[in-house]
């Protein structure tokens, strides 16, 4: 920050510092320590008032401020990072007997026969990087490399909501003048999911598995796309450290904690080799129901001085290894492929698999996601192929074995009609995706109907998928609006489900009545609109019955949605069907409270286009700005074109701005009209 600036008053100058460090108070409760103070629509608001400061102040930018966590101008390429201290990789141990010989190596070095302590840590299947920050802040960020040299990754980095920009002073350790932290990047494994399923709605390739799909994320040269993916970052060590002692890596985990950046979770100490045995078994059951994938358990020697005294070889310390799992992957064979009709009509092609046992569990089948996914791995009925279950993400097909085909395989065609209901199957052109046409398909309702009463949406406890089944079987539930219709002796009578279990649904059901605008908007499951953009479309217009009635171009003008999801939302409301849904959810005592729609700003109706590397401010900032102020800001020109504003290098677009007779605006034009 430019302190003791004079075109900037020192009361702006505080109140920027103190948004800073609430700001950067609230990511660690929020990410590190998930116990957030505020809510998210108050976070929202500190958050936008710093922009508005930054953007009107550019001379107090600072690269760790919280706002650099929407991304930076795009990358040319990587440049290459040295590590101070070489990043080695681990030896692995798959027994017992082998972790027993390991205990002894180390014994043997010590020259002891005493027992050694040890931590124990779950290894996370992520993309290993460093972190080195100066007095406090990041300054930069890399990938692990060949261990001797990796990429300068910063920008990618910057965006991970876990890592802090600036660290937090703690009483019992002040901050090193220089700490390398080393730990793995990683994709929760609910992220992936929704990723995977969102690129199979669009047609685009499918990430094998999260880490994968982490190290794509961490590769991308434009740092906004990498913010838009959800990831998350564990420490598990350091390379240099200036200005702190620590007698054991336990102790440095503390220390970790208070300077808030999250050490790997689950860690122990361990007197005992037998107990790091205990710990490794205990991961091992616990695996599948973790947050995130684990691979296995990463053993250390506690003690500092006991680890320089084992040092290491060529690229592998005598101090630590690694305790791996058995794999998760297996091979099997393709019986069949069968599609399933999902909650929008899309036909998804399972397959059929011979059972196999992955991972501790029986796997009988595995979603193939699309027809393009099935022609990009060419994937047959009959064919040997490798199968990956990796925690709790539903198994998929790897890769097939061509060499084990007999000539008896058979291609997979997609039906023509619905296999539950009949109706003409349509793949509209572009897209990835084939749709069951009818508009009452039971199958379609029935996952309508998880989908309504799954948490995130009205969160009806007790309303599983069975007592679905059996609604939409027996024809008590054809729409939502049926469920607020229920009674206990009608749900009583339904298989597995006795009084009591009735009476606590029907009193679930009056409860999720109480609901939020956003909330009932992303429940009904209008295609392409997830919660945070119902949430934005909640806020714009305030009402629910004007975004039933708005057109298309009216909901282009709500921020963060295109044409695609204006197209969406309008068609759903379009329908008689639909609002009569509505109604009737309404009727039975469906409420929420009403919101303040929020008023035009003075650049309503007008649409730039931002090409280039702006100066002052990042191209997400400039964007989020303009749309504070009721801009639409789109990615291509077109005769539409109210601006382009160019910055640095600004390539085709200015041109077609120019061709087209469309204004350009300089970044300092930008900042007048903001």
């Amino acid at each position: 920050m430019a302190a003791g600036s004079t075109a900037v008053s020192q009361e702006i100058q505080q109140e920027v510092e103190r948004l800073r460090t609430e700001l950067a108070l609230h990511n660690h409760r929020y990410y590190v320590l998930d116990e957030p103070l505020i809510s998210d629509a108050e976070y929202d608001q500190l958050f936008r008032r710093l922009v508005d400061l930054e953007t009107e102040y550019p001379e107090l930018h600072d690269p760790a401020s919280p706002t650099q966590k929407v991304g930076a101008p795009p990358l040319a390429a990587f440049t290459q990072v040295r590590h101070t201290v070489p990043m080695l990789s681990l030896a692995n141990v798959v027994s017992r007997a082998e972790m027993q010989e390991f205990h002894q190596r180390v014994q043997r070095t010590l020259e002891t026969t005493q027992d050694v302590e040890y931590v124990a840590e779950p290894k996370i299947d992520g993309v290993a990087v460093e972190l080195v920050y100066e007095n406090g802040k990041l300054t930069v960020g890399s990938t692990r490399g060949d261990g001797v040299t990796g990429e300068d990754v910063t920008a990618n980095l910057k965006t991970v909501r876990s890592i802090p920009l600036t660290l937090l002073s703690q009483p019992a350790h002040p901050i090193p003048r220089r700490l390398e932290v080393r730990g793995e990047v990683f994709l929760p494994k609910a992220s992936f999911r929704s990723l995977n399923d969102t690129r199979a709605e669009t047609g685009e390739p499918l990430f094998a598995n999260p880490r994968n799909a982490t190290a794509g994320s961490l590769k991308q040269l434009d740092s906004a796309i990498t913010a838009q993916r959800p990831l998350d970052f564990f420490c598990y060590g350091v390379g240099q450290i200036e200005g702190d002692v620590f007698a054991s890596y336990w102790e440095l985990r503390r220390a970790f904690t208070g300077w808030g950046i999250k050490p790997v979770p689950l860690g122990r100490v361990c007197p005992t080799v037998e107990e790091v045995f205990t710990v490794c078994d205990d991961l091992e059951t616990r695996r599948d129901s973790l947050e995130y994938d684990i691979d296995g358990v990463v053993i250390k020697v506690n003690s500092f001085a006991l680890q320089a005294q084992l040092g290491q070889i060529s690229r592998s310390p005598r101090w630590a290894t690694a305790y791996k799992f058995p794999a998760i992957q297996a091979t099997t064979t393709v019986l069949n492929i069968v599609p399933q009709v999902g909650r929008i009509g899309t036909l998804t092609p399972v397959a059929e698999l011979a059972p196999v046992h992955i991972g501790g569990v029986t796997v009988k089948s595995a979603s193939l996601h699309n027809m393009d996914e099935i022609k990009r791995k060419d994937i047959r009925i009959g064919d040997t192929v490798i199968v990956e279950r990796a925690g709790d993400v539903i198994p998929y097909v790897v890769k097939t074995i061509p060499e084990k085909r007999t000539g008896r395989e058979r291609s997979f065609v997609m039906p023509a009609t619905c296999p539950v209901c009949g109706a003409q199957v349509a793949r509209e052109e572009g897209e990835a995706a084939y749709r069951c046409t009818g508009p009452f398909c039971p199958a379609q309702l029935k996952e309508s109907l998880k989908f309504f009463a799954a948490r995130g949406s009205m969160d009806i406890d007790g309303l599983g998928e069975k007592i679905i089944d059996q609604l939409v079987d027996k024809k008590l539930a054809q729409d939502p609006g049926d469920l607020y219709l229920l009674t206990a002796e009608q749900l009583a009578a339904l298989d597995r489900l006795g009084e009591k279990s009735a009476h606590n649904l029907v009193a679930a059901l009056e409860r999720s009545k109480t609901t939020t605008l956003p909330r009932l908007i992303a429940a009904l499951g209008i295609r392409h609109l997830g919660e945070a953009t119902a949430r934005q479309l909640a806020e714009y217009f305030g009402d629910l019955d004007r975004i039933m009635q708005a057109e298309e171009e009216a909901l282009q003008d709500v921020p963060d949605i295109g044409p695609e999801v204006a197209r969406s939302v309008a068609a759903f409301f379009g329908q008689e069907r639909n609002r009569a849904v509505v109604k009737k959810l309404l009727d039975t005592g469906v409420h929420f409270p009403r919101l303040e729609a929020k008023p035009a700003g003075r650049l309503h109706g007008q649409t730039f286009v931002l090409t280039g590397s702006l100066a002052s401010l990042t191209r997400p900032q400039a964007k989020q700005r303009l749309e504070a102020l009721g801009a639409k800001v789109t990615s291509s020109v077109s005769k539409k074109t109210d601006y382009v504003v160019a910055g640095i290098d600004p390539g085709s677009k200015r041109d077609k701005a120019e061709k087209l007779g469309v204004p350009i605006l300089s970044e300092e034009e930008l900042l007048e009209k903001l």
